[in-house]
């Protein structure tokens, strides 16, 4: 009777101790939760694979007969060539170098477009004089194309990589400046003057009403310049450029190696929609309040 009861004690002793829960339980209450796609999410993904896929089969067919109506083909590598030549490229340090500069390249400017295009559309939005001193420079420089930009930066500039740098950035400049600019614009006034009868100073109202309401057109200028900018770099490296994916892409071209032309290619694609999607999914957490308003 006594050893029964003394195998109870430490069991009822156990069971009355807050930390004496088991560790299988812990490990399940503590353990992280994984993302989930929704339905609607994987229908998307689905769809995407799917025309993918139907993309890659339709290249390998024209370019297997050797397609010539109008757009000629016969010199275009298949979908097997260019896999292989990327698979040896990954292999080589040097085209790790190039992927690593024009990265480089794109943070460096992109960084500074970014906090001098919010900083200037934001002032742009709230003041009628900066706004008309600041709009004509922005409409006569928009238009301008990044390669008609390359001898002059390269004459402005002291090293070729600042040059580069440049012409990114102003890529990336003006598509977050107006983006920025149209947000600050489209905020309600109803709510700036309901603010304001509660008696916000102007600071407050720009903190708290303006920024909030235009993040949705920043975010999406932020988008929006970042394939701006790989546009621009990639004219810069073509031009100027020693390393970067935009002069591995040129010297292919040089070199007349068609599959390394269109690895080129297809490594800028890749490395603008990952540039994409980092940008979108830093600016979805402070668009939550757009979700619950739905």
């Amino acid at each position: 009777m006594e050893t029964a009861l003394k195998a109870e004690a430490p069991q009822t002793a156990a069971k009355g101790r807050p930390d004496a829960v088991p560790r299988a339980h812990k490990d399940a209450v503590s353990a992280p939760k994984l993302p989930t796609l929704t339905r609607d999410q994987l229908s998307s993904l689905g769809i995407a694979c799917l025309s993918l896929t139907i993309g890659v089969l339709l290249w390998h067919l024209v370019t297997s007969v050797n397609l010539d109506f109008y757009i000629n083909f016969s010199n275009v590598p298949s979908p097997a060539k260019v896999f292989m030549a990327f698979v040896a490229h990954i292999q080589t340090e040097i085209f790790w170098t190039h992927i690593g500069v024009s990265m480089r390249r794109i943070l460096i400017s992109y960084s500074i477009a970014v906090v001098l295009g919010i900083g200037i559309g934001l002032i742009m939005g709230r003041s009628k004089f900066a706004r008309a001193f600041i709009m004509p420079y922005i409409e006569v420089i928009r238009p301008i194309p990044a390669v008609a930009w390359i001898p002059l930066a390269i004459l402005m500039w002291p090293t070729e990589e600042s040059s580069i740098i440049y012409i990114t950035f102003l890529g990336a400049l003006f598509p977050i400046v107006l983006n920025t600019l149209h947000g600050v614009e489209q905020t309600p006034e109803v709510l700036v003057r309901a603010v304001q009868s509660l008696g916000a100073s102007r600071w407050a109202v720009f903190r708290h009403v303006v920024i909030p309401a235009a993040l949705p057109s920043i975010a999406a200028g932020l988008a929006i310049g970042m394939g701006v900018s790989w546009f621009s770099l990639l004219a810069g490296e073509i031009i100027s450029g020693q390393y970067g994916i935009g002069y591995f892409t040129w010297d292919a071209y040089s070199l007349i190696n068609y599959q390394d032309i269109v690895v080129g290619m297809l490594v800028i694609g890749l490395l603008g929609t990952a540039s994409t999607a980092a940008v979108r999914a830093i600016t979805r957490p402070m668009l939550k309040w757009q979700e619950r308003t739905r």
